[in-house]
């Protein structure tokens, strides 16, 4: 198993399906990556030799992904909260932030279903 990026990715996989495997690279980044790395997408992983692999380290050393990534987005999110946004109030109550309807569904994320006592008429 090739290791990028500290992310194990499959062998058995294309390269350019692999690398979505890797947090903030999806299928477009993933084609520029290997567009500029000059390496067929449709390649095996397992058909890579180290320096391939290593051009493709260096590509993505020009992105931020991974962990710098998931830091940037909590930061985001943490300051969002601090300053009192509507954004940051609605991630503080555990509720939708992109303003979807919670009279019926949003069980993602408020969770299950909670109980409400009966009302006898």
């Amino acid at each position: 198993m090739a290791r990028i990026k500290g992310v194990d990715i499959p062998d058995k996989k294309t390269i350019e399906i692999s690398l979505t495997y890797i947090y903030g690279i999806g299928r477009n980044l993933s084609k520029k990556i290997l567009a500029d790395a000059k390496i067929d997408p449709s390649r095996r992983t397992n058909e890579l030799s180290n320096d391939e692999l290593n051009l493709i380290r260096d590509e993505i050393e020009k992105y931020t992904i991974e962990g710098d990534l998931r830091r940037e987005v909590n930061m985001n999110i943490k300051t969002k909260m601090e300053i009192n946004s509507y954004q940051g109030i609605r991630h503080k109550k555990g509720l939708p932030v992109r303003g979807q309807r919670t009279s019926r569904n949003a069980r993602t994320r408020k969770g299950k279903g909670k109980t409400v006592a009966n009302k006898k008429k």
